[in-house]
């Protein structure tokens, strides 16, 4: 296999022409797949080893996307805070959007030499032996703990609650790794979930299993674990899962859960994990036998292609959520983060994580369930999207000047408070207040929200040098100003539009050989644009005042101050389960063991 001579600039990677033909491409290109599985849709994208140009894209949607109210296999409602996915999606990406993309690209497939992917995480899902997701066997298919738990399946909270609890009582030495708290999407706190309302699934599963290792499993027929996954979501640190002990404390048949159930061989990233089956080389019209690298989440995948991995360079992956990650030299304790662990980004260094539970997501809500009709009408006279007429209409109001301050928890929080059952709020509004006003207090209050993560960390000793953006809301440009003014730092952007699928394709370069690791991999093939924003004296100075009253707010009712939105999250569970309903719409969930903050010791509002 010849080696790619990777001396291009970034500058000359930047401004690559991606729409050459091959005919201009050299006999000896070799290339890669990079596959991004996204919460609504999966992205597959073809890249140049050499220097990392995309040639081409395929993109599949979920036809059963997300399932949050009902479930589609029978129409039976689902209760709050639930979020479902059907596995056999993923595979489907696999069939469509690979071809597409190879297609699109007119390379010779021959050429290609590996594959790799992301996933959103955590998503789990259980499985049987060969890795047969149980809502595939007949008589599961209509049982809601049958399918992929969403990263953002947040009814597991009672559940994360108790094993916070428990593990603070101990003081189980995993715990500060996680910031002292672990969330209620994770691996553990599903799973329990799962054992306490379906014990009879519980049972019949031999694997729970990240959606990130089963794809991969689908691709080459051996099931590996990534280290990234199991790290930050599985409760993975130096080698060990919480003990049988802690466990079988929290319910005696979730004693062998991590052994049982979860332990599996763990793959590196930027390793092999093996080859491309016969099976999904007919699939996705690739060569058998190709590299598949070992799994990885969409985040941390995206580092390396961001050129963003040295430490102090945190990377926010900016989409319906936010992950915010970051390497660093120094081990310490951030209070509220996801996790650090050794490794976890990039062999060598401390990968740090912490993140926003809902960002485009809230901005999708707000302009679906909010404005009105007649803003969907000027936004097509002006042939725009209800996005950019909404900021267009005022991104020039002077900062404050709509007399608004939001919290961006409708989907809870994840970072610094690690609590799913806050919800939204908005402070300010008046009789004149206007739809445009209340979409630019929800953009502010994402900003907000990741400036208490920065300085979270900047506390702790681990300071944040430079900030760097990537995913789809980049392309705001009214937004990223209003992150680079609210944190009075530069923000560097990503230089592509697939910003985790280039990461994947870098993993998978890596894994075929083309690279010795995923730094050299990600300085021949990652691209970024270096100070795209920099902050406004003026705005900053303002945005310093209403972030004073964002703190206020945060803190109150989000550390225990005033507990009406956990009180209003009971009553809301309360309403779903007295709501009449026929035999067609009850499904097997089990009693809800949740609590007011008040009675679990106010374990969410440590920070």
């Amino acid at each position: 296999m010849s080696l790619p001579t990777p001396g291009v600039t970034a500058d000359q990677r930047e401004t690559a022409d991606h729409s050459e033909t091959a005919e201009t491409r050299g006999a000896a290109d070799q290339y890669v797949i990079g596959i991004d599985f996204g919460t609504l849709s999966g992205r597959a994208v073809v890249v140049r080893v050499s220097d990392g140009a995309e040639l081409g894209i395929g993109t599949f949607v979920y036809p059963h996307a997300v399932m949050d109210t009902v479930l589609a296999s029978s129409g039976a409602a689902l209760p709050p805070d639930w979020a479902l996915q059907v596995p056999s999606d993923y595979v489907d990406v696999l069939k469509h959007a690979v071809p597409e993309a190879v297609s699109a690209s007119g390379i010779d497939v021959s050429r290609v030499i590996g594959i790799g992917t992301d996933f959103t995480a955590s998503s789990p899902m259980p499985v049987i032996a060969d890795g047969t997701p149980l809502n595939e066997l007949p008589e599961y298919a209509d049982r809601p703990h049958a399918y992929v738990k969403l990263w953002k399946h947040h009814a597991a909270q009672g559940q994360a609650d108790r094993i916070n609890r428990l593990a603070a009582e101990r003081k189980e030495k995993w715990l500060p790794r996680y910031g002292g708290l672990i969330s209620s999407e994770w691996e553990f706190a599903k799973g329990l979930q799962l054992l306490e309302e379906d014990p009879e699934l519980y049972e019949r599963m031999d694997h729970w299993v990240e959606a990130a290792d089963w794809i991969v499993w689908q691709l080459t027929g051996s099931y590996v674990r990534n280290a990234c996954t199991a790290g930050y979501k599985g409760i993975l640190q130096n080698g060990e899962y919480p003990t049988v002990d802690f466990l079988g404390a929290l319910n005696p048949g979730f004693a062998g859960f991590a052994a049982d159930k979860v332990a599996h061989e763990i793959g590196q990233l930027g390793a092999a994990a093996g080859t491309l089956s016969a099976c999904a080389a007919e699939w996705t019209g690739l060569p058998e036998g190709i590299a598949v690298a070992v799994g990885n989440v969409d985040a941390h995948v995206t580092a390396p292609a961001a050129q963003a991995v040295e430490p102090g360079q945190m990377l926010a992956i900016m989409g319906t959520s936010t992950c915010h990650v970051m390497n660093s030299d120094v081990l310490t304790e951030v209070s509220g983060m996801c996790g650090v662990v050794d490794g976890g980004i990039v062999s060598g260094l401390y990968g740090y994580e912490a993140g926003q539970s809902g960002v485009g997501d809230i901005f999708a809500w707000y302009v679906k369930n909010q404005v009105p009709a007649r803003y969907f009408e000027a936004a097509d006279a002006a042939g725009k999207s209800i996005h950019e007429h909404l900021t267009d209409l005022v991104k020039n109001q002077p900062v404050g000047g709509h007399g608004l301050i939001a919290l961006d928890w409708q989907s809870g929080n994840r970072s610094v408070l690690v609590d799913h059952e806050l919800s939204g709020l908005l402070v300010g509004t008046t009789l004149t207040t206007s739809p445009e006003e209340v979409y630019r207090a929800l953009l502010e209050a994402t900003a907000f929200g990741t400036r208490k993560i920065v300085e979270t960390f900047n506390a702790s000793g681990v300071p944040v040098t430079e900030f760097v953006a990537a995913g789809g809301l980049v392309r705001n440009a009214c937004l990223m100003q209003i992150y680079s003014d609210v944190l009075r730092m530069p923000i560097s952007t990503i230089a592509s539009e697939q910003g985790p699928a280039l990461g994947s394709a870098i993993h998978a370069a890596v894994a075929a050989g083309a690279y010795a690791d995923v730094l050299e991999g990600g300085a021949a093939m990652g691209r970024v644009n270096r100070g795209a924003y920099t902050p406004n004296t003026a705005a900053a100075d303002a945005y310093d005042a209403l972030y004073a009253d964002y703190e206020i707010l945060h803190d109150y009712f989000g550390r225990g101050t005033n507990d009406v939105m956990h009180r209003l999250a009971a009553l809301r569970r309360a309403g779903f389960r007295t709501a009449p309903t026929g035999p067609e719409t009850t499904s097997p969930i089990g009693p809800d063991e949740r609590t007011s903050k008040t009675d679990r010791g106010d374990l969410a509002g440590r920070s």
